[in-house]
């Protein structure tokens, strides 16, 4: 386990906004309680709360990953409204180390696979 620092800074907060998931042809969800991780160079990423999702929409995979400074990721893949699913399209760290733990209960996207609309207030 690595705690974000100097070489590696990762910095969450609220998003002061709308954050809105669409794949497939279909609305996702749409949540005012998004968080935005700024991590290192990387771009920004939102984490999206679970209740603000179609969890009937992303059914799970057997596809992990591990980030140091984060812990162990999960992944769903998306149903397709046009029958074809969208795999490992989104993320989640449910259990995430401690100094993540803001994003336990979250999921992100990767906004190659779905239009993901980030509109601040």
């Amino acid at each position: 386990m690595k705690e974000p620092g100097p070489d590696h800074p990762i910095h969450i907060e609220s998003f002061a906004g709308r954050v809105r998931i669409a794949a497939g042809g279909r609305v996702l969800g749409e949540s005012a309680a998004a968080l935005v991780m700024r991590e290192a160079d990387y771009p920004p990423v939102y984490y999206v709360p679970r209740a603000d999702i179609d969890m009937s929409a992303l059914s799970k995979t057997g596809t992990t990953t591990h980030c140091p400074y984060k812990g162990d990721a999960g992944y769903f893949s998306i149903s397709g409204a046009d029958g074809e699913d969208i795999e490992n399209a989104v993320w989640t760290y449910e259990r995430p180390y401690p100094a993540m733990a803001a994003i336990a209960g979250h999921l992100a996207f990767y906004p190659n696979k779905v239009e993901l609309t980030a509109t601040p207030d």
